[in-house]
């Protein structure tokens, strides 16, 4: 079956930058925008530290690109959606032309 790329999102990898105080900070750049077909799991909720967080498990379909390519999705790189954020957690191919990729990634939304 043929995903549908009906969303475009944006792919962001960290970046660390000196905090000026010794340390360092993340901060995000973005490696370019990508359509893609999200696929949503099943979500649970879990305790955090004074709140409550809906964790829900996502399949996101986008066209492959070649290892090492700045657009091709890896771990611990995240989409944007607008205002939503997409944890990438892992990617592999999504058919044996290697054609598109499906990245797992989970979306958290603190209530």
């Amino acid at each position: 079956m043929r995903p549908v790329l009906n969303r475009k999102m944006l792919l962001e990898a960290p970046v660390r930058v000196a905090d000026g105080a010794g340390g360092f900070v993340t901060t995000w750049q973005v490696r370019g925008e990508l359509w893609a077909e999200l696929r949503p799991g099943t979500g649970r909720e879990k305790a955090a530290e004074l709140m409550t967080v809906a964790t829900v498990p996502y399949r996101i379909i986008v066209r492959a690109a070649p290892p090492g390519a700045p657009s091709r999705p890896e771990p611990e790189q995240r989409f944007r959606s607008g205002s939503r954020i997409f944890r990438i957690l892992a990617v592999t191919e999504a058919d044996p032309g290697a054609r598109y990729l499906v990245c797992f990634a989970q979306e958290e939304v603190s209530q």
